[in-house]
């Protein structure tokens, strides 16, 4: 991989991530597309993509810092009502990351075929157009709106099974989280906060896993990487500025141009890929 194609990678990761339309699938499809010799199945891609996770997940950190600085005090420190609702909204935070944990380590070696496969990616990154669209349909007819510290136990629970669907490249973990958030009643803003603030420990937590790998394969300390995970972050960050201002002045189907831009880009990639 050249320092042009990590760099690339990087700038996309950042926003997708982010966006609801599938990092893992973009960075399966794109070099697909585009005809670079990335071997997504060696042994120190997976890696390097976590390389690039570490810098959006500093970047929610510093963008959220105010919510996490008020998990830390609410548990360390601080007591009363709001205290309490705090550290509640913060387990439900850590429920709806368990499900992500013992799925994706449960099938982690079968799952790590598709990364190889940017033909099935491009299929269910149609999927996930879908899947956003109906979401904001769906809820229009259910259940009304409620807030982050009114989200039910069982709902944190089912948005975290919502999140596992992101272990196939493709489908979208922000966007399945916001989904299931929303579907649960939150509207637009607070689904996206919950899904950002369940993605933290997540990509956190693979960081630790994969951190042998780097290394091992030396991914972790090489300077493209390195700049690869800073540039993911700072677009990670201007990324999250930018969709939480979207949902906030659009609760009205703001997932329509998320669901039509996987929907076209996944059959334009589908279709590149099967005839060209």
């Amino acid at each position: 991989m050249t320092a042009l194609q990590a760099m690339v990678l990087a700038i996309v990761q950042g926003i997708t991530e982010l966006f609801p339309i599938s990092s893992l699938g973009h960075a399966v499809i794109l070099p697909a597309v585009l005809g670079w010799n990335v071997d997504e199945n060696a042994p120190g891609f997976l890696p390097f993509l976590v390389v690039m996770h570490l810098g959006t997940a500093i970047a929610l950190i510093v963008y959220f810092w105010r919510t996490w600085l008020e998990f830390g005090t609410a548990v360390l420190v601080r007591r009363g009502p709001r205290a309490t609702a705090e550290r509640r909204l913060l387990m439900k935070v850590v429920v709806a990351t368990i499900p992500a944990v013992i799925i994706g380590g449960a099938l982690e070696h079968f799952l790590r075929k598709g990364f190889g496969a940017p033909r099935l990616a491009a299929l269910f990154l149609i999927v996930n157009g879908v899947m956003l669209f109906v979401a904001d349909r769906w809820r229009a007819s259910g259940r009304g709106e409620v807030s982050l510290d009114r989200l039910r136990w069982r709902d944190a629970l089912i948005i975290g099974f919502w999140q596992c669907l992101a272990l196939i490249p493709g489908l979208s973990r922000s966007g399945a989280t916001m989904a299931g958030g929303y579907l649960s009643g939150l509207d637009h803003e607070d689904a996206a906060k919950f899904s950002f603030l369940t993605a933290t420990p997540i990509i956190i937590g693979a960081t630790v896993l994969e951190a042998p790998k780097l290394i091992k394969h030396g991914a972790g300390f090489s300077h493209i990487a390195v700049a690869a995970g800073v540039a993911a972050g700072i677009v990670a960050f201007a990324s999250t500025a930018i969709l939480m201002r979207w949902f906030r002045s659009h609760e009205s189907r703001g997932f329509d141009p998320f669901a039509i831009y996987c929907a076209v880009a996944g059959v334009g990639a589908l279709a590149w890929l099967t005839f060209h």
